[in-house]
């Protein structure tokens, strides 16, 4: 045990969001990051700090594209947690779980080890977490109190912004050397920038810059579940883990949280606040998921 622990805590601002960490010593919980941003290999896969702290969520109505269920809400994060800095791809989902769901990958969507895994319906992602989990405890690469799951909203809107209060984490507009999507930028502009390429399908992770934070493709390039049921409105306060069904749909179904857009959707979609409804037991050729690491 050590005689003394010299946890150096800072409260610093970026933008709109407010961050508190701490830096690691001897006898500190290992669960946590040194700061925002710092890098942690787990089985294969890449995991990226988001500290605690808190943010506002959703986007202003000034916003183009702002739509009625994103009124912006004051969120706390009481916990950091640790984010996968890419979409989960086909070559993970094959050395984790296996086959795979379903429908298998195609050259069609986007096809590769490191090209992101899609056709994943809700159950499937999370079936992904647990056997994640399984094989990192066994490995005691995590803490027995930790788990692998899908983000909830409010961490998945958090870690995408990293520190950002602009539509995207890249400011007011987005292009295609910065996300995978389809459309030339973000908010009408003229032409692609120079170098851009338009896909038509997903591609590999990490073809496009990072945020602050080092995570990928958060905007763009596929779908990503989200661990909360859809509500109208979003969650606030402290920790929101948004596990009531919200209103059901017409057909009397009810549905979880998508974000990030996707490369058939127009950049819009990719925006930071942007949340869609869908039913956990659907999938698509442009919906996966990012896992996060959480300690209970």
């Amino acid at each position: 045990m050590p005689t003394r622990r010299d946890i150096l805590t800072f409260l610093g601002c970026a933008g709109g969001l407010i961050v508190a960490g701490a830096r690691l010593s001897a006898g500190q919980s290992p669960f946590a990051g040194t700061r925002a941003g710092a890098t942690r290999d787990i089985e294969g896969v890449r995991f990226c700090w988001c500290p605690p702290g808190r943010f506002t969520m959703g986007s202003p109505a000034s916003e183009p594209g702002h739509r009625p269920d994103e009124a912006p809400v004051e969120v706390t994060l009481s916990r950091g947690f640790w984010m996968a800095a890419f979409e989960t791809t086909q070559g993970q989902w094959r050395r984790i779980v296996g086959a795979f769901p379903e429908k298998p990958p195609s050259e069609a969507f986007g096809l590769g080890e490191d090209v992101p895994v899609y056709w994943v319906n809700y159950a499937a992602a999370e079936a992904f977490c647990a056997a994640l989990t399984q094989r990192a405890r066994r490995a005691s690469a995590i803490p027995a109190s930790a788990a692998f799951r899908l983000p909830t909203e409010a961490q998945w809107e958090y870690a995408c912004r990293a520190g950002t209060t602009t539509a995207t984490a890249f400011g007011e507009t987005l292009s295609r050397t910065q996300a995978n999507f389809d459309e030339a930028a973000l908010y009408g502009a003229a032409r692609p920038a120079a170098g851009s390429v338009t896909s038509g399908r997903a591609r590999p992770v990490g073809s496009y810059p990072a945020n602050a934070w080092g995570l990928c493709d958060m905007h763009g390039n596929i779908f990503e579940w989200c661990r909360d049921w859809y509500q109208a409105r979003l969650p606030g306060g402290v920790d929101p883990d948004v596990q009531v069904q919200g209103g059901p749909n017409r057909d009397g179904s009810y549905s979880r949280v998508r974000r990030g857009g996707a490369w058939n959707d127009a950049a819009t979609f990719c925006r930071s606040a942007l949340r869609l409804r869908y039913e956990p037991e659907r999938n698509s050729d442009h919906i996966g998921f990012r896992v996060a690491l959480v300690e209970a």
